[in-house]
């Protein structure tokens, strides 16, 4: 099948509010038009100078959304046309995000990333600490980036109870988050869980965003990387 078909096949699947994020890092340019002339707007990466080198070659209207670890040094080349950050997982990073945002009096929107999975190798706050972040209120004072909700990664394992268990547990820190710290933002209303192996669980639990690659593009070529 095409990318244009199994595109078509998988937005068919998502319901209402789910967006698609077309992981389409490690992919030729011309995967990517070809998703883009079947109607998809929205892509992720999650290497800077990758995302870098698509985003001035490709069509401007892109949504592009930064999935992957951000390092502080790389957040000023981003900036300028970043829709969205997935992995916000230290408060000294959205700072940087603030600073460099500010430079160019842009506010960029940002997700903060939690460590819900038993893998060590994955980034993110622990539950406590972001409660930690979010009651020292620092963030209150950013007035270039906007949090507009939480991003998760579930333990890669075929475990189907203990994958739903996890997004289940970030659904519930997003209430608390919601209720807690922003009740009154409008903005604070993304849920980015669910890759192309678990998007059905983390739909069930609540997803808003899925990041889907592999179902879109087909496996990846790591050759050359």
């Amino acid at each position: 099948m095409s990318i244009a078909d199994n595109l078509k096949q998988l937005l068919e699947e998502l319901p209402d509010p789910v967006r698609l994020v077309a992981v389409s890092k490690f992919h030729p340019e011309a995967s990517i038009l070809e998703a883009y002339h079947a109607g998809q707007r929205i892509f992720g990466e999650s290497k800077v100078q990758e995302m870098d080198a698509k985003h001035n070659h490709l069509p401007q209207d892109i949504e592009w959304h930064f999935i992957g670890h951000l390092q502080t040094n790389k957040v000023k080349y981003i900036v300028p046309y970043i829709a969205l950050i997935h992995g916000i997982d230290s408060f000294k990073l959205l700072e940087e995000v603030d600073r460099q945002a500010g430079k160019i009096n842009r506010t960029v929107d940002c997700l903060l990333q939690l460590h819900i999975a038993t893998e060590e190798t994955k980034f993110g706050f622990s539950f406590e600490e972001c409660r930690e972040m979010l009651a020292a209120g620092g963030w209150k004072q950013l007035s270039h980036v906007r949090l507009c909700g939480l991003m998760g990664m579930a333990s890669l394992t075929d475990n189907a109870e203990q994958i739903e268990r996890e997004f289940c547990s970030l659904h519930s820190f997003f209430a608390e988050a919601k209720q807690q710290w922003f009740a009154h933002s409008d903005a604070f209303s993304e849920l980015s869980m669910g890759m192309s192996h678990d998007y059905h669980p983390a739909i069930e639990a609540g997803s808003t965003l899925v990041r889907i690659g592999s179902k879109i593009f087909g496996e990846r070529d790591y050759s050359s990387h």
